[in-house]
């Protein structure tokens, strides 16, 4: 059972490598149609806007609630700000702000990719003639990957902001006081780590949503199936792209330092 479990593993690992494989080739050979990826951009960015706002706001303000505790205890609340971004940018911010996003996007795009596979709409698209993964697929998945590093980016932004305002509200720290040591703790390295687990994660669900969408077969059951499959890979493999990125990131650092 156990080895059973680990084959099926592999090959779904395998099957979306070849399925991220075929989706560059295609992109490669016959760029996707620009209407049809920014039509998936500006859908994408419509539906998840609130949802990865709120997300933004709400792990800024709980970053900067928790530091203010264990700050108050060593009386260094003048730093509040600068860890609390730190941290935010770094880590927790765009870690949980993707997992939003993969409930959102993914699930999504995944129900309705299933939909059109059971239906047998992608088959028809082949007897037509064209290319299902350059009509349907291609689009989608430069639409997801753009909007969601966009809506990500955007969402530690705000969690920058929900911070700020938490520190005034529940810490009493002055704007001033608050923004004073950001710049001293949040260097470009921290900020370009963001931004480049942003792109990861955004990468991470385009491909996992779109490719158990694609091969959903066995009804409304099947379909089902694939949506929660798409919610348990992403939440797994945005936590190990994480760690691996993280060990990357701190490596190259280290490296360029020369340290």
């Amino acid at each position: 059972m156990v080895f059973m479990r680990i084959k099926v593993l592999i090959d779904d690992i395998g099957g979306g490598i070849l399925f991220l494989g075929q989706i560059i080739l295609t992109a490669i050979r016959t760029p996707a149609k620009i209407d049809l990826t920014l039509e998936q951009i500006y859908k994408v960015t419509a539906q998840s806007f609130a949802t990865t706002a709120m997300a933004g706001f709400f792990v800024g303000a709980i970053m900067t609630i928790q530091f203010t505790m264990q700050l108050n205890e060593f009386s260094a609340l003048e730093y509040l700000g600068g860890i609390s971004t730190s941290a935010t940018l770094r880590e927790v911010g765009p870690l949980l702000i993707a997992f939003m996003l993969s409930g959102k996007v993914g699930a999504f795009t995944a129900a309705e990719l299933g939909t059109m596979r059971v239906t047998e709409q992608i088959d028809a698209i082949r007897c037509l003639g064209a290319n299902p993964i350059r009509e349907i697929i291609v689009p989608r998945f430069f639409g997801i990957v753009t909007a969601s590093f966009v809506l990500l980016s955007g969402g530690l932004v705000l969690s920058i902001i929900g911070g700020l305002l938490m520190g005034g509200l529940f810490a009493e720290v002055s704007f001033q006081e608050y923004v004073r040591h950001i710049p001293t703790l949040v260097t470009m390295p921290s900020i370009f780590n963001g931004l480049f687990k942003s792109f990861v994660f955004a990468f991470l669900i385009a491909t996992i949503c779109t490719y158990r969408g694609y091969t959903a077969t066995g009804g409304a059951k099947g379909v089902g199936k694939a949506v929660l499959q798409t919610a348990v890979a992403c939440m797994i493999a945005i936590v190990l792209s994480d760690w691996v990125t993280t060990v990357f990131t701190d490596t190259a650092l280290t490296l360029i330092r020369g340290e």
